[in-house]
């Protein structure tokens, strides 16, 4: 039983630590991402029904997430 229990804890804390984060620091950030892409995607959806608005939003977003990405990922590496 002891083993299944540090499995899910390892299940949960992989991917955090793997990026210098911990878990919570990670559902913050990953919260943050959805929320900006949910938005994005909502400014999508706009444009596809009205091509003259929010021309570039959605790149914008993109291009703003994976900047953010790289960054942190950087500096947490130094």
């Amino acid at each position: 039983m002891k083993q299944f229990g540090s499995s899910v804890i390892s299940a949960f804390s992989q991917h955090p630590n793997s990026v210098g984060e911990s878990y919570f620091q990670h559902l913050g950030t990953a919260c943050t991402f959805a929320g900006k892409m949910l938005m994005a995607s909502g400014a999508c959806f706009v444009h596809a029904v009205f091509p003259f608005l929010c021309v570039k939003t959605g790149s914008k977003v993109i291009s703003e997430l994976h900047d953010s990405m790289l960054t942190n990922r950087h500096s947490q590496s130094d």
